[in-house]
């Protein structure tokens, strides 16, 4: 706060003051009384009212100064109300109780979210645990029933799976650290186990495989990383050539870092999209052609993979195919050999 700020706060007031001291001021040059006494009547009058107001103007300057520099200095500014001090001054007190009355209203409306959120995403999980047991049931009967429109169905309901899979890992992408475990994960098991899921696909689709060098055992949740990788080579199958398509799949180790990378020969994405492939929802031209996208699956690729401190990078060109890396940052916490 400035002293041009103060004083352009309390106008009214000085104006006030001036204008009943002109008044009276008039009437005492009218009754004839001399120009000293009236001077020494407004510095009766005005002298104390300065030195109030500037006493006034340092001790408001103190204290809007230290809460300023108490907020540049948090990080979560709504703790404000926590961190400083209770103020002398009654305008003080009443801004410093409004503050604690927000903060409190506040943390009563992110606490009721929050309860809201929880008994939210525990609906979807038991929901979940819930649908799994007909799945279960659908597959069992296809498998004593085996015929074309059985096998047909049994492909819906592998898709139906990757559904639910994408919807559960959804609603725990904000919760990663309650539910991951940190263990040695071999990248080539890591990597057949996902090809083995898809196996299928690569065969009906004539889509060949090419393991070249994976290697390398890097320290991270299993799960996860099994679910990354399975989005990531679904979108390679998905998005691939009828004839002649391909995929590759082989790691590099750097001096900090191992890269898994995902290689396809497919339709590509165009270059207008490629920077928006991991915005949540954005299923761009390639979304439109097929008609099956959900915009979500590399969302949540690069949202997961984000909090287990991995990188991810996909480049891309129309026409010729699309590279994707997960990279591991070579430390001694998650990676070992």
């Amino acid at each position: 706060m400035t002293l041009k700020e103060y004083v352009k706060d309390r106008t009214v007031f000085l104006l006030m003051n001036f204008i009943l001291f002109i008044i009276i001021g008039g009437i005492m040059i009218l009754v004839r009384m001399n120009v000293q006494t009236v001077f020494l009547i407004f510095c009766i009058w005005f002298f104390p009212l300065f030195i109030y107001m500037l006493i006034e103007y340092f001790k408001q300057k103190i204290f809007y100064d230290e809460l300023t520099s108490i907020m540049d200095d948090l990080d979560q500014k709504y703790l404000l109300p926590e961190v400083m001090k209770e103020p002398e001054t009654v305008e003080g007190k009443a801004l410093y109780e409004a503050l604690r009355q927000a903060n409190k209203d506040m943390h009563e409306h992110v606490k009721s979210y929050r309860d809201r959120e929880n008994e939210y995403r525990e609906y979807i999980e038991t929901w979940i645990h819930e649908i799994k047991t007909p799945i279960a049931s659908t597959r069992l009967i296809i498998e004593n029933n085996q015929n074309g429109v059985t096998r047909n169905i049994k492909e819906e309901i592998k898709k139906i799976e990757e559904y639910i899979e994408q919807v559960l890992y959804y609603s725990r992408s904000n919760n990663v650290s309650k539910d991951y475990l940190i263990k040695e994960v071999p990248l080539a098991d890591l990597v057949r186990s996902v090809i083995r899921r898809n196996s299928r696909d690569f065969i009906s689709k004539g889509i060949s495989i090419d393991l070249e060098k994976v290697e390398g055992i890097v320290f991270s949740d299993t799960k996860w990383l099994e679910f990354i990788l399975n989005q990531l080579i679904g979108n390679a199958i998905k998005y691939n050539r009828e004839r002649d398509g391909k995929v590759i799949i082989h790691t590099v180790r750097n001096e900090n870092n191992i890269v898994l990378t995902i290689e396809d020969n497919g339709i590509g994405i165009p270059e207008k999209d490629i920077h928006r492939v991991f915005e949540k929802g954005f299923t761009g031209e390639n979304g439109r052609q097929f008609g099956k996208s959900t915009g979500i699956g590399l969302y949540l690729c690069k949202k997961l993979a984000d909090r287990l401190g991995l990188g991810l990078t996909i480049t891309s060109k129309a026409g010729e195919g699309t590279k994707v890396s997960i990279i591991f940052p070579l430390t001694n916490v998650n990676f070992m050999q």
